[in-house]
């Protein structure tokens, strides 16, 4: 158990906290003024998401820095990433915040592309991150930000931009997928 593999497991670790305070009706007080209005529930969540998130790319770069990548650690940092996105996108849902369509497209995507990365694994061949891969993390990240803080400035001037982001996420997931499908098509058994 390597520095790397500890920081994501703590990732995993703070999904179930990030759901305490969304989902657990411990009402902490709300921060308001103007027209805006957010949970001190929903504060929290949003930090400790964001520092969740940005423990993704830390724990990779430690490993290869430090030439201490493991299986383990190839294992557990995707299946990490992929419960911390899909438990807050159903949290999300559950509080009415984001459309349930869009969190199917995102955790569809997921598990397809988590099942081609099996079939390469068993074939012995690693799929390496995409671009468009990396753009539908970072978009997605947004996406969960901004719907966690009640689209936070920009509910100020009634913008929605956690809208069009959710969009943009579903958009991009579905195109990263039949990118990662497209090009590992020969990893695919047609018989």
């Amino acid at each position: 158990m390597n520095l790397a593999n500890k920081i994501t497991l703590a990732r995993i670790f703070l999904v179930p906290v990030i759901m305490f305070f969304l989902l657990i009706k411990v009402n902490l007080g709300s921060l308001a003024f103007n027209d805006f209005e957010i949970s001190y529930n929903q504060i929290i969540a949003a930090i400790i998401f964001i520092i969740a998130a940005s423990t993704d790319g830390l724990d990779g770069y430690i490993a290869r820095k430090n030439k201490i990548v493991t299986n383990l650690g190839k294992l557990l940092d995707p299946l990490a990433d992929k419960l911390l996105v899909a438990a807050v996108l159903i949290s999300l849902v559950e509080m009415d915040k984001t459309n349930a369509l869009i969190a199917i497209i995102i955790i569809s995507r997921e598990f397809a592309v988590t099942g081609l990365r099996q079939i390469a694994l068993l074939e012995g061949s690693v799929m390496a991150a995409s671009a468009w891969g990396k753009w539908k993390t970072a978009i997605q990240i947004t996406m969960i930000i901004a719907l966690l803080i009640n689209n936070f400035p920009f509910a100020l001037i009634d913008f929605p931009f956690d809208q069009i982001a959710s969009w943009a996420a579903a958009v991009i997931t579905v195109y990263s997928g039949i990118d990662y499908f497209v090009k590992n098509k020969h990893l695919i058994p047609v018989e």
